[in-house]
């Protein structure tokens, strides 16, 4: 399968220019190149969003090469944009350096229908190239897509050698903000929630359903949800992580019919004490 609707039987060896299918401007745009090599790989660059990737093709029998998309510049805005969209449409379900990554960290592993996915090579702004989780942000109360928050990861636990591991999508607003690690459905009365993904597959071990609230702000300022009558609060070890955690329970407190409860480690952060008891 050829992605981007790049028709393999159409293309003469050497360079071919198309429509871009990310940033078309019509049947007369050129702004897509695409080169068909002697080994029948496929590899395109829009010269415009800078869209790229690579596809083995014409060859059945020659294995698929994983596509690497590169995001195009955007404008800001409440949502996301046309490759957010091209981006999260491209991820899968759990498997493979991401299921090895999260095992190695004790991370209890989420739903087929979570909003955690993964890619096996996506492209970082440095010019590394490598696995990565890829994790959907949307608005905590109406579920609206926001933006995306990537981390470039290795099988054995560890973040990836890139200059910043973990990014949000550029110019995309995450005001309001969750990862929704389990989807709505599974939230009948209760919900457990942290700062970070390893943090809340964490807590995951002991409860679920969890979300992450992307960092300390988010989590403090966590809505208070109809229906929800037990909030657990893993709080990440540090001021700001305590702090957070303390201001969003005393807010919940408020509610007479909403329990809330700390699930945060003694002097150590839950994903560390998780490994610990695991090892």
């Amino acid at each position: 399968m050829i992605p981007y609707d790049i028709d393999p039987t159409r293309l003469k060896s050497g360079e071919n220019r198309l429509p871009c299918p990310a940033c078309d401007r019509g049947a007369k745009d050129t702004a897509l190149s695409v080169r068909l090599e002697p080994d029948n790989t496929i590899v395109w660059h829009c010269h415009r969003c800078e869209m790229a990737g690579s596809s083995r093709s014409r060859n059945d029998n020659a294995p698929t090469q994983t596509r690497v998309l590169v995001p195009s510049p955007v404008e800001r805005r409440r949502g996301l944009s046309d490759y957010g969209r091209q981006l999260w449409a491209a991820t899968a379900p759990i498997s493979g350096p991401a299921r090895d990554y999260l095992q190695a960290r004790a991370c209890q592993l989420p739903p087929y229908d979570s909003d955690l996915r993964c890619m096996p090579a996506l492209k970082h702004p440095s010019g590394y190239i490598g696995p990565a989780l890829v994790a959907l942000i949307t608005d905590t109360e109406s579920g609206a897509p926001l933006s995306l928050h990537r981390t470039w990861i290795k099988p054995d636990g560890s973040k990836a050698d890139a200059i910043t591991p973990r990014l949000l999508l550029k110019d995309h607003p995450i005001s309001g903000g969750v990862i929704r690690l389990w989807p709505d459905d599974a939230v009948t009365s209760g919900l457990g929630i942290a700062e970070g993904i390893e943090t809340a597959l964490s807590l995951a071990h002991g409860f679920t359903p969890v979300w992450a609230c992307i960092d300390a702000g988010h989590l403090a300022k966590f809505p208070v949800l109809n229906g929800v009558r037990d909030l657990i609060i893993a709080a990440d070890n540090d001021d700001a992580g305590r702090k957070a955690a303390a201001e969003c329970a005393r807010r919940w407190a408020d509610h007479a019919d909403v329990h809330v409860i700390s699930a945060d480690a003694d002097g150590y952060d839950l994903n560390d004490e998780v490994r610990t008891w695991a090892n």
